[in-house]
C-alpha cells in the first residue's frame, strides 16, 4: 500500500527531471555556436577567432548585427554566401 505513493513520486522527480533536460536543451544549440560550425565547416582555412567574433556580432538577430557579422567574416575572405547564411544562423531564435 505504502508503494503507490512512493512511485507517484518518484515518477514526478523523473517528469520534473526530464522536463529540465528538455527546457535546457535548446541552450545548448546557442545560434553563434551554429554559425561558427557552419561557417568552419564550410570554409575550413577561416580564421576561427575571427569566424567567433562574426558570429557573436550576429546573435542579436537584427539588421544591423548581422551586416556587422557578414563584414567581419568578409574581411577574413569567408565567401559572400557562406557569411551570409553563417550570420543569417547566428541570428535565429
Amino acid at each position: 500500500m505504502r508503494l503507490a505513493p512512493r512511485l507517484t513520486a518518484a515518477l514526478s522527480g523523473l517528469a520534473l527531471a526530464l522536463g529540465g533536460v528538455v527546457a535546457a536543451a535548446p541552450a545548448v544549440h546557442a545560434t553563434p555556436q551554429n554559425c561558427f560550425y557552419y561557417v568552419m565547416e564550410q570554409h575550413p582555412d577561416a580564421d576561427p577567432e575571427v569566424v567567433e567574433r562574426g558570429c557573436l556580432l550576429g546573435a542579436k538577430g537584427t539588421r544591423e548585427s548581422h551586416r556587422a557579422c557578414y563584414m567581419e567574416l568578409r574581411r577574413a575572405y569567408v565567401p559572400a554566401k557562406i557569411a551570409y547564411d553563417g550570420c543569417r544562423r547566428a541570428g535565429q531564435k
